[in-house]
């Protein structure tokens, strides 16, 4: 039996406007159904119920049993970082863009919470990525991430060379602006971009694809997910890398450093309502099966 939810932690860039409505939407849904209903302590809004318990948002994590994350996909990578290691499940409501891991839309919050807190909901466990920058002679750098690691060029204007090993065993050596190392979830972010394939999360999978790459025959791969991935600056390469987890600053990679990727730990779990289809969600994220002129679905 699904476990049942009565401390709920909402976490969202309340500048937008209509992230802040609908926090304070949910709120008063979920105060009105008697449930605790948390938020960081350092965001202001408009419409707030009483009884809304004001916490440190490092601490949102600790006091409840769901967050939920309203916005963007990058909203619900923050919400997943709450998250690690208390193994508290994720919820998120679309008032980003595309939306792949906040997928229940404002307009169906009261049916969805309906159903989530009668225990109707399927789970939806996520592999993460743990990324570590180590130099001789200093403390190592690490993260857990559950889109991607990716190493950019530090400076512009300037080709960065990066070697990458699998298992100890030397790939290849890839020159252009940089690389993406995705798991199955971050396939459809950053990765994609770069020619990535899509990869079903339910798949334990790790793609690896050139940013802009120098030659055109330097594709994205894609390995098991317990393949231990190495990335090292090319010895005579005179241009550094910026490493970053999730969208956060991990630190530089240069010649002393070694960018070490592995499988996480942690996972994350996401709540999807019964019958959610991941290949729909695609369909409807990516314009799948519709005609460039109208916009209608094609038979």
């Amino acid at each position: 039996m699904n476990q049942p939810f009565s401390r709920i932690a909402l976490v969202g860039k309340v500048e937008d406007a209509r992230v802040a409505d609908t926090m304070a939407s949910v709120a008063r849904d979920l105060r009105g159904r008697g449930l605790a209903v948390l938020i960081d302590r350092g965001v202001e809004v408009a419409g707030l119920p009483e009884g809304v318990e004001r916490r440190p948002v490092a601490e949102l994590g600790a006091g409840a049993d769901l967050i939920v994350a309203i916005g963007g996909d990058g909203t619900m990578l923050f919400a997943a970082q709450l998250a690690i290691g208390r193994g508290i499940p994720l919820l998120g409501i679309n008032r980003g863009r595309l939306g792949f891991l906040t997928d229940v839309s404002p307009d169906d919050t009261v049916a969805t919470f309906d159903a989530v807190l009668a225990g109707r909901y399927e789970t939806d466990v996520r592999d993460m990525l743990q990324a570590t920058l180590a130099a001789a002679g200093s403390a190592p750098a690490s993260y857990c991430a559950l889109n991607d690691v990716v190493v950019q060029r530090h400076e512009s204007g300037r080709m960065v060379e990066l070697e990458t090993w699998i298992g100890g065993r030397f790939v290849n050596t890839h020159g252009g602006d940089g690389l993406v190392i995705a798991s199955s979830t971050g396939s459809t972010a950053y990765a994609l971009s770069c020619g990535g394939p899509i990869i079903h999360p339910a798949l334990h999978a790790t793609v690896i694809a050139p940013i802009s790459p120098h030659t055109l025959s330097d594709r994205p791969i894609v390995v098991g997910r317990d393949g231990r991935i190495e990335v090292r600056l090319v010895a005579r390469s005179s241009t550094r890398a910026q490493v970053t987890c999730d969208g956060v600053m991990l630190g530089d990679l240069d010649l002393d450093t070694t960018l070490t990727i592995e499988p996480a730990a942690e996972r994350i779990t996401l709540l999807h309502l019964p019958g959610h289809d991941y290949f729909r969600l695609l369909r409807s994220k990516l314009h799948w099966g519709r005609s460039g002129r109208t916009g209608a679905a094609e038979s």
